[in-house]
């Protein structure tokens, strides 16, 4: 029975592609006519489906409700991280440094991004043969290709233990149950795949939502920085390389920091500005559904009728911030107090510090349906990544110094100056962790840096050892998340993490 189970699961994971929707401004509808492999590659519109497919995967790891969200697992384990929402097992079990491997948020990333790359794949393996414009057909492998790689990228630094497929897969085929890659044979498949990218002919930005040029060298420059460091160690000349990639994005002009915070969670500025590359959501059609889980638990201060609580941040985190940090400042990043559902002019005071760079004040305030899209690349990442590469490779040069102080500058902070390499380096790791807080980076860079930021301190400190500041400890095997259970289980060549 399980085998038969597992071989209906794969079936299901190929043909997503044929029953998925797409979104941004390409939400349209599914082609609704009886098609099959054999029959489905024949014109553009089919190149175009296959390739909207692939986005949808990045949609289920922001479903959040009263069961937390699995966005939130990459959050809980930094320890910068407090719920309220006593009933979202997954989110503690992560928080406490508890977690195991039948936790539903490793799962949903698993099966997410792999049916995404299982879209790729087919996508990547059919459209060369296509007759249609040569342009648009490489814009669309274009886009495949880096979102195979995103989607790689991603698994590869949560689980770590991963198979590797860049074919299609059939009931014939000898990766119906693969076994594990090597981690180096991972990162090499995302190098190809993004390099490839680069040839393809895409725009550098892209207002629609799709990939762009800019997102492609952007996140090139992440994989770079992050091969330099744990656990493949490459060092310098992969520094070297994530500080001329992000230089190629910098030095492009088309992207800038916003003049103000506000903008970050404006809908009306999604995918544009500062916005590289976003995962995208529509009012009323896909509304991103994050917001029930930045507003504290039941205090009617939203219209939303689902106030879970499910994520805050940690008050000493935040107030780890450098003194008049405007990043810090009562709703730019964070939000202390709100007016009431019932009477807006009447203000409450919630105790904790809620998200605010992720509010949308319109939905939360009226619509209760949000058009936010979620920031996966922005501009300033650019700059941190290109200030802390180049500060590795060549020392503190006056362009690093520039880099990280565009981002010191709107923050309303002196410009940093006179550092030594160790120093510049830790000075860019905590303008990461505040700039970037609550985006789904903070744990890559822990696991890379293999650091914890101490915020009693606001030192740096080892990432096996590393105490939270409301106790727990971590340990080696929160290195990486443990492969789901149901993964172990249908799949016999896999092999769990240690610890789990």
């Amino acid at each position: 029975m399980k085998i038969i189970k597992s071989y209906i699961n794969k079936v299901i994971f190929l043909t997503i592609v044929f029953i998925s929707s797409s979104c941004a401004d390409f939400l349209d509808e599914t082609d609704k006519s009886n098609f099959t492999l054999n029959n489905y590659f024949t014109k553009p519109e089919h190149a175009v489906s296959v390739v909207n497919s692939i986005y949808e995967s990045m949609q289920p790891i922001m479903n959040s409700g009263f069961n937390g969200g699995p966005w939130m697992m990459l959050e809980f384990a930094t320890g910068l991280a407090d719920t309220e929402l006593g009933q979202a097992q997954y989110s503690l079990f992560v928080k406490d440094l508890v977690n195991n491997s039948d936790n539903g948020y490793g799962q949903t990333y698993w099966t997410s991004y792999y049916k995404g790359i299982a879209n790729a794949n087919l996508a990547i393996a059919n459209i060369p043969e296509m007759n249609m414009d040569e342009t648009q057909k490489q814009r669309l492998l274009g886009e495949a290709k880096f979102l195979r790689a995103y989607y790689y990228f991603n698994l590869i630094q949560i689980f770590g233990n991963i198979p590797l497929i860049t074919n299609p897969v059939d009931l014939t085929s000898e990766d119906l149950y693969p076994s594990p890659a090597d981690a180096s044979l991972v990162y090499d498949q995302i190098v190809k795949d993004l390099t490839e990218a680069e040839d393809s002919g895409l725009p550098m930005r892209d207002a629609t939502g799709r990939a762009s040029m800019g997102a492609v060298k952007s996140l090139l420059s992440s994989v770079y920085l992050t091969m330099a460091g744990y656990p493949l160690q490459k060092g310098n000349e992969y520094y070297s390389l994530a500080a001329a990639k992000a230089k190629e994005v910098i030095d492009s002009k088309q992207f800038g920091l916003f003049d103000t915070y506000d903008a970050l969670h404006d809908p009306s500025m999604k995918n544009l500005g500062e916005n590289i590359f976003m995962a995208q959501f529509a009012a009323y059609i896909l509304p991103s559904s994050w917001q029930v889980s930045i507003i504290p638990y039941n205090r009617g201060i939203s219209n939303y009728s689902a106030e879970t609580g499910g994520i805050f941040a940690q008050e000493e985190f935040v107030k780890s911030y450098e003194s008049g940090d405007k990043r810090a400042d009562e709703k730019e990043f964070y939000y202390t107090s709100f007016s009431l559902r019932d009477d807006r002019n009447q203000i409450l005071e919630l105790g904790d510090y809620y998200i605010y760079k992720h509010f949308d004040e319109l939905a939360q305030t009226s619509t209760t349906s949000s058009d936010m899209n979620w920031p996966i690349i922005r501009y300033a990442e650019v700059l941190l990544i290109y200030a802390e590469a180049s500060n590795e490779a060549n020392g503190p040069t006056n362009e690093a110094y520039q880099a990280v102080n565009l981002i010191r500058e709107r923050a309303e902070l002196d410009p940093l100056a006179g550092l030594s390499q160790s120093q510049l380096r830790e000075a860019v790791w905590r303008e990461k962790f505040f700039e970037l807080s609550f985006e789904n980076k903070t744990w890559f860079d822990m696991v890379r840096i293999r650091k914890g930021f101490n915020v009693t301190t606001r030192q740096f400190e080892d990432y096996v050892g590393h105490q939270f500041v409301y106790g727990p400890t971590i340990k080696e095997r929160e290195l990486l998340f443990p492969i789901p259970t149901a993964e172990i289980r249908n799949n016999p060549s896999l092999v769990q993490n240690p610890g789990y």
